[in-house]
């Protein structure tokens, strides 16, 4: 399985250095402000550069000036490595500079140790307008002779590559930022919505209803899986069912055992759905290879919370799911190889440590890992 190995984040907001082991379950924990959302927004942010997406997305954020590590960075940069099974990892850096309003990409390259040689072999070497891509076909490195666009990577531009740099590629295009869900009146989530083949129940529910439906007709067992979590979480459910309500349209009822009807999504409390969609996106067969939750526990009772816990463990066996909460209760049902605790230094920038490397082995003797962090023995308070 392909899969990344270490990120390092480099002047971006608060994370102005930053470099950790990226593991299947990682959740980041940490008082307000102290990066948690940075890390996630970063990660994100590479996401895009994989994907063709830089421009519209460093947009989105207000642009890179909005994003650099204030008065001590004039540029962002990443670095990650993915694990190759057989071969050597492959290593990703990515630099970007502020130029005036807008930025330039000033240094790129993706290379890879190989047996025999000093120097790693170099699938693109790029720097501003120097663009250099290893041609398959040409069996050296060459420019290109199409128009480049210098506001998009080189990776998300270059013809298809071997197929380590094409997985790379994916992997980080197809990384996927899940806020927490809507559940306003007018949310998607509560909306009657259009009958189609669906993977995956959509970042703001939008497909919880066909993907549902799509499971129950074609894959009833991993159907039942989400019933049962449902039901284990909520023993008064009885069954989903997903009435039409116009031509192609669908929407879902919850029938409890209590009452007579079923009610339907705009009826359920919000804990309830954003439970609900969690379970179905764990529990997704599509999942991307690197999957981000922002605060899943809001709106969820304490109790659903071990729950979701071991969801997540289950999830992490088929994506690299990494965890953004403040929640002491979610944090009393992890391990410590599991949590990252998120900290400020003397200069208010976000540093970043494993919680199985700090020797608490004498503290879990008699605490559990929600006290010793309420106890401040972690970080990660203020």
């Amino acid at each position: 399985m392909y899969k990344i190995n270490r990120i390092r984040i480099s002047g971006f907001r608060r994370v102005f250095e930053v470099e950790l082991p990226v593991r299947p379950f990682m959740v980041l924990i940490g008082a307000n402000g102290v990066g948690k959302t940075s890390f996630l927004d970063a990660f994100t942010l590479l996401a895009a550069t994989a994907s063709g997406n830089l421009n519209g997305t460093s947009s989105k954020f207000g642009g890179i000036s909005s994003l650099l590590t204030r008065n001590k960075s004039d540029e962002v940069s990443f670095l990650v490595d993915m694990e190759v099974p057989g071969h050597q990892p492959l290593e990703y850096e990515l630099h970007i500079a502020q130029q005036g309003p807008s930025y330039a990409i000033s240094k790129e390259t993706l290379s890879q140790q190989r047996p025999g040689f000093n120097q790693p072999f170099l699938h693109i070497d790029s720097s501003y307008d120097d663009i250099r891509y290893y041609d398959i076909e040409e069996n050296r490195l060459v420019r290109p002779n199409w128009e480049h666009n210098p506001f998009e990577t080189s990776l998300a531009q270059v013809p298809k590559m071997f197929r380590q740099p094409e997985e790379m590629r994916r992997i980080l295009a197809t990384a996927t930022h899940y806020h927490i869900l809507d559940v306003s009146s007018r949310a998607p989530v509560k909306s009657p919505q259009p009958m189609k083949p669906a993977l995956l129940p959509g970042p703001e529910g939008e497909d919880i209803v066909p993907f549902l439906y799509y499971l129950r007709e074609s894959d009833r067992d991993r159907f039942d899986a989400i019933l049962d979590s449902l039901q284990t979480a909520f023993p008064d459910l009885l069954e989903l069912n997903f009435p039409p309500v116009a031509a192609g349209m669908l929407t879902m009822t919850w029938k409890d055992r209590n009452f007579s009807k079923p009610m339907f999504m705009s009826e359920l409390s919000e804990g309830t759905l954003r439970f609900l969609w969690l379970v179905s996106l764990l529990l997704s067969p599509a999942l991307s290879t690197v999957t981000m939750i922002d605060e899943p526990e809001v709106s969820l009772h304490p109790e659903l919370l071990s729950l979701l816990a071991d969801l997540m463990r289950g999830a992490s066996q088929r994506t690299q799911l990494i965890v953004a909460t403040h929640s002491d209760s979610f944090i009393r049902f992890l391990e410590p190889e599991e949590v990252v605790v998120l900290d400020m230094d003397e200069n208010g920038c976000t540093t970043a440590t494993w919680a199985d490397s700090m020797d608490l082995d004498h503290w879990l003797a008699e605490y559990s890992l929600d006290e010793i962090w309420r106890m401040g023995r972690m970080g990660g308070r203020s």
